[in-house]
């Protein structure tokens, strides 16, 4: 037992020294390159997402049931373009009977306004008269605005991608309605190790490859974040890929390779 108990000690012994002189011959070797000059973990690749340039999820702003939605999911939509369409034949009435009572005020207003020039009324039945016409007015701006909430415009040009809500559905204040991401170019986010910044820079071209398409794309780097991540060490980078690729959707993913400087 004894000898045996000795020979695993020599082993143990002999793979710690071999550790050792690996240990140390990785640290010549990276001294060697010198500062700035990292091939190795530059060209290792980098897990990078593609995602829409701008997005935004359209909630209800009014309690009232849906009419109408502007396309299906995936449908292309223009800005300006009718997202939601709710049914508001009470609101449209209540800016009739608001704009009626505004012309009413106005009519009493011009009145009293003559009967005060014939001294059969006073300064006081004008005023009353005027502030009447304010308050119609403000009535009648109220009713437009809440009217105005029965359609709910695209911000922007893109395409539906989720749709929480159907026609003829009741929805309350909040409740989200449509989701939809802009049209055209993607961004590339990347998290980087922090180190890549002593030479990473914005206009830095590389590589990606599309785990969906299984194609190659150039890209460049747009953004660099101004704070590292302290538990990782690394630092979030995004990019944008060099021309116009229909294939490219907002969600895929793959990877990214940088050619760090010699």
């Amino acid at each position: 037992m004894s000898g045996l108990g000795s020979r695993a000690a020599r082993r143990v012994g002999a793979l710690a020294l071999a550790a050792a002189a690996m240990t140390a011959a990785w640290s010549s070797a990276l001294a060697q390159q010198g500062p700035g000059s990292e091939p190795t973990a530059a060209s290792a690749p980098i897990r990078v997402l593609l995602i829409p340039a701008r997005e935004t999820t359209v909630v209800s702003q009014m309690v009232g049931r849906v009419d109408r939605l502007g396309g299906d999911l995936g449908a292309t939509v223009k800005a300006g373009a009718p997202l939601v369409v709710f049914d508001c034949g009470e609101l449209r009435a209540r800016e009739g009977i608001a704009d009626a009572e505004l012309d009413a005020a106005r009519q009493q207003l011009e009145t009293k306004t003559q009967l005060k020039s014939l001294n059969a009324a006073g300064e006081t039945e004008v005023q009353l008269a005027a502030t009447a016409v304010n308050r119609a007015r403000a009535q009648l701006d109220l009713a437009k605005h809440q009217a105005a909430q029965c359609r709910i415009d695209a911000p922007f040009a893109g395409r539906i991608v989720k749709l929480h809500v159907k026609p003829f559905q009741s929805v309350s204040v909040g409740q989200p309605l449509v989701e939809m991401v802009a049209a055209g170019p993607l961004k590339l986010r990347l998290n980087a190790p922090s180190r890549w910044l002593a030479w990473i820079r914005p206009g830095t071209a590389f590589r990606i490859q599309v785990d969906e398409t299984g194609r190659a794309y150039a890209a460049t780097v747009t953004a660099i974040n101004g704070r590292v991540d302290a538990a990782s060490q690394s630092v979030e980078v995004e990019g944008a890929v060099k021309g116009a690729f229909p294939e490219l959707l907002a969600g895929m993913s793959g990877t990214a390779v940088f050619e760090a400087p010699r």
